[in-house]
């Protein structure tokens, strides 16, 4: 079996979409074999992919908040890993970032997520990470998968995604912060104490 080290090497020189992408290829996450957590969100943005430090945009500041994580712990890939669907800077599109790779999740996910043996809790951050593990066991949109979050655990945790395009969707979805919050800090509490 493929040790977590050997996986991780072969990601971060992934080369398999490059000619797609319109910046050289760049693949973000991080993991260990203790982390309890695992982050699945969509493709770096421009400014993770500059940086090369997931979630190092507004996106992140405000999934920290939700989480209720300083930077410190955030970024202890002992703890928390950081998988995204795809692993680098997908381009810009009419209304935002392009969406991530098909190619990318299909091909690594598996095998990263095989030498994760600790991880207790996934976080699928919005619809892509959505739709690839929960397949036809979720709601027809976002918002009711979000809703219906209990139906997915102990795995999964669904949420939307903490991007500042979606200010609108959080006033008008008030239940996010007052019912889906509380749940979700306690399961991430649980997670990293198990």
């Amino acid at each position: 079996m493929e040790s977590l080290e050997e996986a991780l090497l072969a990601a971060r020189a992934c080369r398999l979409c490059e000619s797609s992408l319109p910046l050289p290829p760049r693949p973000v996450l991080r993991a260990a074999t203790s982390a309890r957590i695992v982050l699945i969100g969509q493709a770096p943005g421009l400014r993770v992919h500059e940086t090369g430090i997931p979630w190092n945009d507004a996106s992140g500041d405000r999934l920290r908040e939700w989480l209720e994580m300083d930077r410190q712990l955030f970024y202890d890939e002992t703890k928390i890993a950081i998988i995204p669907m795809g692993f680098c800077y997908p381009g810009k599109g009419k209304s935002g970032d392009l969406p991530p790779r098909p190619e990318c999740a299909p091909h690594w996910h598996p095998r990263l997520r095989a030498a994760l043996p600790q991880v207790r809790l996934a976080l699928l951050i919005g619809s892509y990470a959505q739709a690839y593990y929960l397949k036809g066991s979720r709601s027809n949109s976002l918002t009711e998968t979000v809703k219906n979050f209990k139906q997915f655990l102990p795995d999964y945790f669904p949420l939307v995604h903490p991007s500042p395009r979606n200010k609108l969707w959080l006033k008008k979805n008030p239940w996010f912060e007052r019912e889906i919050l509380p749940a979700l800090r306690k399961k991430v509490r649980a997670a990293l104490a198990a």
